[in-house]
Parts: C-alpha cells; sequence; structure tokens
C-alpha cells in the first residue's frame, strides 16, 4: 500500500524546528514571573500549539479522511471537558 500523500524533508525539519522553539520558549517563561495563573495558560497555549503540529504533520492527520477528522475533535473535546472539570475544581478548592 503506498502513501496518499508525501511531504518533504524541509516540513518535517521546519515543524521540528518549530517544535523545539516552543519548547524553548515554554522553558524560557517557566523562568519569568508572569503573575497569577498566566504561567500556566501560556504553559498550556504553548503545548497545545506543539500538540497540534504533532498530530497534524507526525501523524498525517492533515490529509486524513473526515473520519479521522471526527475522533481528533472527539479527543480534543474530551480534553476540554476533563480541563474544565479539573479547572472548576480547582478555582472552588479556597470556598468553603
Amino acid at each position: 500500500m503506498s502513501p496518499k500523500h508525501v511531504l518533504s524533508i524541509w516540513l518535517y525539519a521546519s515543524v521540528f524546528v518549530a517544535l523545539v522553539a516552543l519548547t524553548l520558549i515554554t522553558t524560557g517563561v517557566a523562568f519569568i514571573d508572569l503573575g497569577g495563573d498566566l504561567n500556566s495558560v501560556v504553559a498550556l497555549v504553548i503545548a497545545v500549539a506543539k500538540a497540534l503540529l504533532v498530530i497534524l504533520f507526525f501523524m498525517h492527520a492533515r490529509t486524513s479522511s473526515r473520519l479521522t477528522w471526527v475522533f481528533i475533535g472527539a479527543g480534543f473535546f474530551w480534553l476540554a471537558i476533563m480541563m474544565a472539570l479539573t479547572f472548576s475544581d480547582f478555582l472552588t478548592r479556597g470556598r468553603g
């Protein structure tokens, strides 16, 4: 079975460089006090960006069928539910 879409090595190298850069940015932001919970928010945004790069390019989701996109969307929806429940628990701990 031959692959449908072949991506260039330059694209893979560019995505790899972007992932390394985002990792370095995450490390740099960890040493800077942004106040409050902003460090966590920035780290989560960068983590989502890295996850999207991996899913789209290394897992070939960009060129996958619609059914694959449905399952990717379901995974992100489930992640959103879990994060909402976790944050709601975290935000109500100081009360009561």
